[in-house]
């Protein structure tokens, strides 16, 4: 069973930071797809961005330039620091990996004050 733990959610205010970790409970050396989602009250959950297992990355066109998604595979762990936060992103963030099939992080909140 493939577990991912998110954790540094919070609240800040519009123009702050923060740093979403996930940490997996396998080895994450052979996974090609890792991502973060998020979905706001009301929404579908969406793309924020994906790391590929060469450190390709991608970005959703609304958080290009403010995030930046990273991994470390000796700590099993994916990063998403998050810069320039704005009240718009206010949502649940969610981790997920492509190992056989899709698996996805519990969550963890993310609000943005105005």
């Amino acid at each position: 069973q493939v577990q991912l733990v998110e954790s540094g959610g919070g609240l800040v205010q519009a123009g702050g930071s923060l740093r979403l970790s996930c940490v997996a409970s396998i080895s994450i050396f052979s996974i090609n797809f890792m991502g973060w989602y998020r979905q706001a009250p009301g929404k579908q959950r969406e793309l924020v961005a994906t790391v590929s297992g060469g450190g390709t990355t991608n970005y959703a066109d609304s958080v290009k330039g403010r995030f930046t998604i990273s991994r470390d595979n000796a700590k099993n762990t994916v990063y998403l620091q998050m810069n320039s936060l704005k009240p718009e992103d206010t949502a649940v963030y969610y981790c997920y990996i492509n190992y056989g099939r899709g698996y996805w992080g519990q969550g963890t909140q993310v609000t943005i004050s105005s």
